[in-house]
């Protein structure tokens, strides 16, 4: 069986659309989307209403997921950072794990076949 493996990558809810057409390019449709709210270096941001200070410490993301064959994964990466990259803080992360399985629950298939 071909190792596989599983891509997390949270990014700019304005970033998707860009991310999604290149993956798409690129012959990857399968993919798990969800709204996540989260922070890193950036801390959250400071924002004023009705004249009062307060922080967001909890920005709203999307955390994209995608099981890829580990020899797709290089270029899925890549595609993933250069289309939800703005060079700003904030940009998201990218998280790489190993897939022990999958299986396609309709048929049974396993593996390769299953994604």
């Amino acid at each position: 069986m071909k190792t596989m493996r599983k891509i997390t990558a949270i990014i700019r809810r304005e970033k998707l659309e860009d991310v999604k057409d290149a993956l798409e390019l690129m012959g990857i449709h399968g993919m798990t989307v969800s709204d996540v709210k989260g922070r890193g270096q950036q801390m959250g941001i400071r924002e004023s209403y009705r004249g009062m200070d307060y922080c967001v410490d909890l920005l709203p993301k999307v955390q994209l997921e995608i099981v890829v064959d580990s020899e797709d994964l290089e270029r899925t990466v890549e595609a993933i950072s250069e289309n939800a990259r703005t060079g700003d803080v904030g940009d998201g992360k990218i998280f790489v794990t190993d897939v022990i399985d999958v299986v396609r629950i309709r048929t049974g298939e396993h593996g390769r076949d299953a994604i």
